[in-house]
């Protein structure tokens, strides 16, 4: 008889030791979490007319993400995130005026399935044309006097650019360099000594890609991810050496030819007339840069198009006004 209770009791404990368990495993209780919202959703969809619209329109206003690819014309070409409706987040935006609303739809961004760094090693020349921004990059192995001016405009028009740098200006002028890095603009790696990439060995293309990866860390704390070839003469080795230490080659879309000292007003003219969405615009610290930068970014703001960094222009995430922008 005490033997039968004891094992009773044993017994009782031991499953109500599995069930705190159970209940306290994150797995079981994510699970447990979903479930509910699962059945929560489906009975709030099979009830109420307004979700149940929601749920019956969405498609009318999602995006599917497009793909990153190689274009034989552009070479590598990043993809763009698509847009999905989020049924729960719009319902309870829409759910005070009780009518359907687009305009308060929200919407969660979705990752293409190919992306930038699943591309064989290509250069790039310019973002998705169907993301409305374009990026300043202003490639400095010379014009010091003419960078303060720069920095100065970028600042007052909340601009953030990419300078990419030549690694023996930077260990000649650090300080100009830390100057641009607090601004918050983006640095890239424009080869060590300014030289034709295309005549190089390959030995040699990796010494002055690391040569300057490595100044650049040393003086600035900033590793860089692009590469902008000098004067844009590269081959192939060139684009495969920078892809091995993790960095993407890139080639510009519009040229300011500022070097030749046009006109600022006709210089800036040209580039708001040719640049689009995803253009990269090439540009270098001269006097017609320094006059013509303001011009040129109030032309392109004009024109409906944001500019960013490197990396904000060639990155999938889309720019958009609608609601709540996260991730799957």
């Amino acid at each position: 008889m005490v033997k039968r209770f004891l094992l009773q009791w044993s017994t009782f404990l031991f499953i109500l030791l599995l069930t705190l368990i159970s209940t306290q495993n994150p797995i079981t209780s994510s699970y447990i979490y979903e479930l509910k919202s699962e059945a929560s959703v489906e009975a709030l969809s099979s009830k109420n007319p307004l979700y149940q619209e929601i749920s019956d329109r969405k498609t009318e206003f999602e995006v599917a993400a497009a793909d990153a690819v190689v274009d034989k014309v552009w070479k590598a070409i990043p993809g763009l995130n698509g847009l999905e409706v989020d049924e729960t987040a719009s319902y309870e935006k829409m759910k005070p005026g009780g009518v359907f609303d687009p305009k308060k739809l929200v919407y969660v961004q979705t990752r293409p399935k190919v992306r930038l760094d699943d591309l064989p090693p290509s250069p790039i020349f310019k973002g998705n044309p169907e993301k409305p921004m374009v990026s300043l990059m202003i490639n400095v192995a010379w014009g010091n006097e003419f960078l303060p001016g720069m920095l100065k405009t970028l600042k007052e028009h909340d601009v953030k650019s990419t300078f990419f740098l030549d690694g023996s200006w930077v260990k000649k002028n650090p300080k100009l360099a830390k100057m641009i890095v607090e601004e918050g603009h983006e640095i890239g790696n424009h080869a060590y000594s300014h030289p034709d990439m295309k005549q190089l060995s390959n030995d040699r293309i990796r010494e002055e890609l690391v040569k300057t990866n490595d100044i650049i860390d040393a003086t600035l704390g900033v590793k860089p991810h692009w590469f902008a070839p000098p004067s844009g003469s590269f081959r192939q080795d060139a684009v495969d050496i920078a892809s091995e230490l993790a960095m993407h080659t890139v080639m510009w879309t519009v040229d300011t030819i500022d070097w030749r000292n046009p006109p600022a007003d006709q210089m800036a003219l040209k580039i708001i007339e040719k640049s689009e969405a995803g253009s990269l615009v090439l540009m270098h610290p001269t006097a017609s840069a320094e006059e013509g930068l303001e011009q040129m970014i109030v032309g392109l703001k004009e024109k409906g198009l944001h500019l960013g960094t490197v990396s904000e222009t060639l990155s999938e995430e889309r720019i958009t006004g609608k609601q709540q922008q996260t991730w799957y």
